[in-house]
Parts: structure tokens; sequence; C-alpha cells
């Protein structure tokens, strides 16, 4: 193998792994935005989905319901209002994989 086809062979690696690496993302106690993916940020889906967004992004959730923090019809519930929310997991394939997920209080 020429060295032009092992520099290509290697540069393609290094470039597929540092696609899964920023696909990959551990977020430990960030506070975000935390909503209805579907009612609050836009998100195509069917139903009312919890989802996260972090620096502009939206991502659904995995490992949390939006039934898991009230009512989400109520108010001040998630399918109404957008509220902050400290969370711990990790962002994957274009989803939040939760580990912890706490809906602050509202601040009035």
């Amino acid at each position: 193998m020429d060295s032009a086809k092992v520099e290509s062979s290697t540069v393609s690696e290094n470039q597929a792994a540092s696609s899964h690496e920023a696909q990959e993302t551990q977020i430990s106690s960030q506070v975000v935005e935390a909503s209805c993916g579907q009612c609050q940020f836009g998100m195509e889906g069917n139903g009312c989905d919890l989802a996260i967004r972090i620096d502009g992004k939206s991502y659904y959730v995995v490992g949390s319901s939006i039934d898991d923090h009230g009512d989400a019809h109520s108010d001040d519930g998630l399918c109404n209002c957008v509220r902050k929310a400290k969370v711990t997991g990790e962002i994957k394939d274009g989803r939040f994989a939760a580990t912890g997920i706490e809906v602050l209080p509202n601040e009035d």
C-alpha cells in the first residue's frame, strides 16, 4: 500500500472517530431548558414528549418521561411553558440519555 493510501485511510479513521465522539457528550449537573419537544420546541413527533435544549439545540429525552415531572398540561406544566432543569446524562445519537433530571421551580 502506498503512503498516500495509508495517509488517506488514517485521516478517514480519525474523522470517523471525531464524528463519533461529537455524537456522545457527557453532561453533569448542567442547568438547561426543559419542555415538551412538540408543544414548545417545535420538534417533530406525535403526542407530548420531554425534551431539553442546550445551546439552542433540542434533544428528546430517553430515561425520563414528561409525566415524571408533574401535570404536563397544567399552567406551569412542560407542555405550556419552558422550565429550567438540572440534568445529568449523555447526548448520544441525537438524544439525551438522562441519568438525572430535576425540573427547577419557576422564578416568579
